[in-house]
C-alpha cells in the first residue's frame, strides 16, 4: 500500500491547484481521510510559515473514487496578521466531493488549561492486529497496514456512567517521519477518521449499520508527533434519523491533548453499501 508521504505529496498542477494521487485500494469509496489529508495538504501550501493550522471543518459530498485522482481548489478567503482562512474543494469528474474551510494562526500567548487524559493501558501491552489476526482477518486492516491501531478491549476500558457509547484506540505511523510539524499535523488529519465511528456501534454491538463519513472537524491544540503513540478517546453522544454524532479527544503519552475532532456520520440499519462499479462513482 502507499506510504502516507506518497499520499499527502500533490502535484501542483496551476495557481491554488493541486492534484492527489490515486492509489491502490480495497476500498470501494475513497477513504475520507485521505481525502481530508490532501485538502490539509493543499490549504497549506498557499499560507506563509509562521501561520499554523488550528482548525478544519470539511464536509464529504459525494463518495470519491479511490481509482482516480481528485483536484483540489483553493481559495485565499482571507490573510489577516493574526488570522488566515482557506476553502478547498475536491473535484472529481466534474464534481465537487469534499469541501473544507481551514483556519491558519501566528501562535500568540494566552490561557493555558486542558482536560485530563483519561485512563488506558499501554499500548505495548495490547495484541497487534497485523501479528495476531488471520491473513483472512488482515486484509480487512491492509489500506492502513502503516499505521499501528490498538483498540482497548472492552474488559480494560475504564468507562463513565454518563456516556451512551465510548471507545479508546491508540494508534501511530509505523515508519519515521519527517520532522516537519505540518506534515504531522496533515497525516493526524487523515489518521482521525480512522475508527472514530466505530464509538457509535459500541453501544449496538449487534448491529452492523450502513457507516460513511458526513462532516469532519478538528482543532489542533499541541504540537505532537504521528509517529509516536497517540491515544484517540472517542464517545458518540448521540444517534438519531439514520446518523451517529461521535467526538474524540487525542493526547500523546506525556498526557497532553493535542488535537479534538467531532464527526458525524452514517448510521443507517436495513440497507447496505453498494459493491458494484456504478456505485463506486457515487
Amino acid at each position: 500500500m502507499a506510504t502516507i508521504e506518497e499520499i499527502l505529496e500533490l502535484e501542483p498542477i496551476d495557481a491554488d491547484i493541486y492534484r492527489g494521487k490515486a492509489y491502490t485500494s480495497q476500498l470501494l469509496r475513497t477513504f475520507g481521510g485521505q481525502v481530508a489529508g490532501q485538502a490539509l495538504v493543499s490549504a497549506t501550501h498557499t499560507v506563509a510559515p509562521e501561520y499554523r493550522v488550528h482548525s478544519l471543518h470539511g464536509y464529504f459530498l459525494r463518495p470519491g473514487n479511490p481509482d482516480e485522482p481528485t483536484i483540489f481548489l483553493v481559495d485565499r478567503i482571507r490573510d489577516g496578521r493574526s488570522f488566515c482562512t482557506r476553502r478547498v474543494t475536491g473535484v472529481q469528474a466534474g464534481e465537487a466531493i469534499f469541501t473544507m474551510s481551514a483556519s491558519f494562526g501566528v501562535p500568540s500567548e494566552g490561557l493555558v488549561h486542558q482536560d485530563e487524559m483519561p485512563p488506558a493501558p499501554d499500548p505495548d501491552t495490547l495484541e497487534d492486529p497485523f501479528e495476531t489476526r488471520t491473513e483472512a482477518q488482515r486484509s480487512v486492516f491492509r489500506e492502513w497496514e502503516n499505521f499501528d491501531i490498538r483498540i482497548v478491549p472492552a474488559d480494560q476500558m475504564v468507562r463513565a456512567e454518563r456516556f451512551a457509547a465510548q471507545q479508546r484506540v491508540w494508534f501511530k505511523y509505523r515508519h519515521r517521519l519527517p520532522d516537519d510539524q505540518v506534515f504531522h499535523v496533515c497525516t493526524l488529519a487523515y489518521m482521525s477518521d480512522m475508527t472514530l465511528l466505530g464509538s457509535a456501534k459500541v453501544a449496538h454491538p449487534d448491529s452492523n449499520p450502513q457507516s460513511a463519513s458526513l462532516d469532519h472537524a478538528m482543532w489542533f491544540l499541541r504540537p505532537f508527533r504521528a509517529d509516536e503513540w497517540l491515544l484517540y478517546d472517542q464517545t458518540s453522544p448521540s444517534a438519531e434519523d439514520g446518523r451517529a454524532l461521535t467526538q474524540g479527544r487525542i493526547f500523546d503519552t506525556s498526557g497532553r491533548m493535542v488535537a479534538a475532532v467531532t464527526q458525524e456520520g452514517l448510521a443507517r440499519v436495513g440497507r447496505t453499501m453498494p459493491t458494484d462499479q456504478h456505485a463506486r462513482q457515487g
